[in-house]
């Protein structure tokens, strides 16, 4: 995969990721980062590698089977961040991706924003009241 071609894909993955409900793009510390809400769900660099950062609560162990995937510096591997880089040969599992910046952004957006990709959350059934005997 060429350069361009990493371009084409990182410029792909923003476009996926800046179409969940009220999502910006930010550059701290010259980083593009994805945000919902003035919180971070993405971090991505393109230059000559794609890289990414993601937040996966659930599919933290299986990102990790990726090659030249590790956990996030800085303290943030222990809280479900992941981080990936692709060479410009590399075949790079896109779809995949799309749903890790789905979960991502499911583990940092207020659940009214959630609830406009997923529906309300069904409420758990009443619980029944048990006395205590003496």
């Amino acid at each position: 995969m060429a350069k361009k071609q990493l371009k084409r894909v990182e410029a792909q993955l923003r476009d996926h990721g800046l179409a969940f409900p009220e999502t910006h793009e930010d550059f701290p510390w010259g980083e593009r980062a994805l945000k919902v809400k003035g919180k971070v769900f993405v971090f991505m660099r393109c230059e000559d590698t794609l890289g990414f950062s993601v937040k996966l609560p659930f599919t933290r162990d299986e990102a990790l089977k990726v090659p030249n995937a590790v956990p996030t510096g800085y303290g943030l591997g222990k809280a479900g961040w992941v981080s990936m880089s692709f060479e410009a040969d590399d075949e790079i599992p896109v779809d995949r991706i799309k749903r890790w910046f789905g979960e991502s952004y499911r583990a940092v957006a207020p659940r009214k924003l959630v609830e406009l990709l997923d529906g309300p959350k069904p409420k758990a059934p009443p619980q029944k009241k048990t006395t205590k005997r003496r």
